[in-house]
């Protein structure tokens, strides 16, 4: 089993751009966070934007995340580029913020404004939990907490390489499936852009590679995970616990009826 980093390491790391592995979890369920987090993971990544629970269950998720055995730190997907929704997920306890809907330079330094105190940015102080393990002062907190922006529509995608010179931001998370919308997919998941696609993720990884900043990108798989790595990408999380449960029930079913068939 990997040995579990603190915050401030997972961020120094995050930063130097080593490869990170994280996983994707809908599910409002602590005690499945809590499993999740001792197999071996950097992050679990906590999903407030398109996820299942809300505040107290984004709070329940990260806590039990930090429990003993774990190797992961917890990350919070936020609902959107907002002081607010940054700032309660960093005092619950989130290492790193990753921002959604970023268009621009200007959306990504209203990030790095959110996620840092004053002078540097506009965060309240006020960090009640996250004091007991990230911080407290605001210079280590700046240390160990980090801010990745999304690039997953056109415009964010036009503007990258300013996004990833942003100052203050560590590194940018591609979202595949808005991603692929935005290049004229009729779905998530359309083949027909495939080849747009591909040239987008070179594009991606190759302006977080100059501007010194890390690349994240989400996969629907381990394999998927371990391409993009070697890619570039210095970090990718496997989605989603939902999906994964489904395929799980779904396989033991179909085992379960060929097994009473071939009676």
């Amino acid at each position: 089993m990997a040995t579990g980093r603190t915050s401030a390491e997972f961020t120094a790391a995050l930063r130097a751009r080593e490869q990170l592995i994280g996983y994707w979890s809908l599910l409002d369920s602590p005690i499945a966070a809590e499993r999740l987090a001792r197999l071996g993971y950097d992050y679990l990544a906590f999903d407030a934007q398109h996820g299942l629970f809300g505040y107290q269950g984004m709070l329940n998720n990260l806590l039990a995340t930090d429990t003993k055995g774990s190797t992961a730190v917890g990350m919070v997907r936020v609902e959107a580029n907002d002081l607010t929704y940054i700032g309660r997920a960093l005092d619950a306890g989130a290492t790193a913020v990753i921002v959604p809907l970023i268009d621009n330079a200007q959306d990504a330094a209203d990030a790095v404004a959110a996620v840092r105190y004053p002078p540097l940015g506009r965060r309240s102080y006020g960090p009640m939990r996250a004091q007991l393990r990230v911080g407290p002062h605001p210079a280590d907190t700046h240390a160990q907490t980090a801010v990745l922006a999304m690039i997953e529509t056109a415009d964010g995608l036009a503007d990258v390489e300013a996004i990833c010179a942003t100052d203050g931001l560590d590194g940018i998370y591609v979202g595949p499936s808005d991603l692929r919308l935005a290049l004229g997919g009729a779905t998530s998941t359309d083949p027909s852009v495939q080849q747009e696609f591909e040239q987008a993720l070179t594009r991606i990884s190759k302006a977080a590679e100059a501007a010194g900043v890390a690349a994240g990108i989400h996969n629907a798989d381990g394999a998927s995970a371990a391409r993009r790595l070697a890619e570039g990408f210095t970090f990718a999380t496997v989605a989603c616990d939902l999906i994964h449960l489904e395929q799980a029930a779904a396989g033991h079913l179909t085992a379960a009826r060929q097994a009473g068939e071939a009676r």
